[in-house]
């Protein structure tokens, strides 16, 4: 009986959580390369790519030094996934100052690192006539429906169904519905969420 008790304990502790998948998906979402992040950490790029595959155990210093190439607290490669659901037609209302438009989060509320918005903009509806900017990294934006102008600057862009825009939520900008009689409705995506 004890040793099958310390059988069973030597088995759980032998178990490595693995990390690997994160400290990927991260370095990908962070446009790194795996020589950009090993010769950040001080580490070979072989030793990265094991690490990435959980084909090797890091020592404490190693994790940490390949945690801050990456921008990443230790801590969040061991905290469990998080997943929510936004059913259809249960999005917040929130009102980001626009004109004759309703906006819905998709994403919750805590998310700090992607904010998705859901707007439905009347005829002529608009983020207003003065250029704005918001603090956000990326803003996208996808045509579910009608037409949508993006002003950047000087410069409008003209969108149709199923158009794609990426810009810098710094810059300076603001948007319409170009259309006097169709409604437009469109998806924003905003990294880091503003």
């Amino acid at each position: 009986m004890a040793g099958s008790i310390r059988r069973t304990a030597k088995q759980v502790s032998d178990k490595a959580i693995p990390i690997g998948g994160r400290l990927r998906a991260t370095r990908l979402a962070r446009g790194l390369t795996l020589g950009q992040v090993a010769a950040a950490a001080g580490l070979t790029e072989g030793f990265v790519s094991k690490l990435e595959r959980d084909h090797v155990s890091p020592s404490v210093a190693s994790l940490v030094s390949v945690c801050e190439a990456l921008g990443l607290r230790v801590g969040e490669l061991f905290e469990p996934p998080t997943s929510a659901i936004v059913r259809a037609g249960e999005g917040a209302m929130i009102n980001f100052g626009g004109v004759n438009a309703r906006e819905y989060l998709l994403s919750p509320g805590s998310q700090t690192h992607v904010e998705v918005l859901h707007s439905i903009v009347s005829p002529q509806g608009s983020g207003g006539e003065e250029l704005y900017a918001l603090d956000t990294e990326i803003e996208f934006v996808y045509v579910l429906k009608g037409r949508f102008d993006i002003v950047l600057g000087p410069t409008t862009h003209n969108l149709n169904v199923g158009d794609a825009m990426t810009f810098r939520g710094r810059e300076p900008h603001t948007w319409r519905n170009p259309s006097t009689s169709e409604p437009a409705e469109v998806l924003w995506v905003l990294s880091p969420a503003p």
